[in-house]
């Protein structure tokens, strides 16, 4: 049986931005269906919208499939369709923010044939709006973690969001 491909749909929020945070994804294959959320107690937006795509790909256990990614964050999608990304690698990042996260989503990315397309966030698209459900209940949950990366560099430069 030949692989179904399988689409993403994912969305991230933050209150304050940097603030209480949270990501939803939406994963759908054939006739498999799979939610996952998490929320996280001082982030960006910017940072949760890569995170929920990172997640979502991280979620796949096959490598090679074929995926579909809708998100409605033109920060992920510009970067990534206008090949930003790559030219920010070869410059080992410097200057640009959430470094972690983009090393972190390259090596996944890579694994599979990814597509992304983009999407009006809270408009009538019934998996994105669930997405942005996820996201931001998970950005008000009682048990919010901690985005290392963001708040490890936080601490080091005094000022969030600067130069990462």
């Amino acid at each position: 049986m030949k692989d179904e491909k399988i689409i993403i749909y994912t969305d991230g929020a933050a209150k304050g931005n940097p603030g209480p945070g949270g990501f939803g994804v939406v994963m759908i294959s054939g006739m498999f269906r799979k939610e996952i959320s998490r929320g996280f107690r001082f982030t960006t937006n910017n940072r949760m919208e890569l995170l929920s795509v990172i997640t979502g790909l991280e979620a796949i256990k096959k490598e090679g499939r074929e995926v579909i990614i809708y998100s409605d964050s033109k920060y992920v999608v510009d970067s990534i369709e206008k090949k930003w990304v790559f030219w920010w690698e070869k410059k080992n990042f410097l200057k640009k923010m959430n470094p972690d996260l983009w090393k972190r989503f390259l090596l996944v990315f890579r694994k599979h044939k990814v597509k992304f397309i983009w999407v009006k966030g809270h408009a009538l698209n019934k998996e994105n709006n669930r997405c942005d459900f996820l996201a931001v209940k998970a950005s008000e949950g009682q048990q919010l973690f901690t985005d290392e990366g963001y708040e490890k560099r936080v601490d080091i430069e005094g000022k969030p969001g600067e130069i990462f």
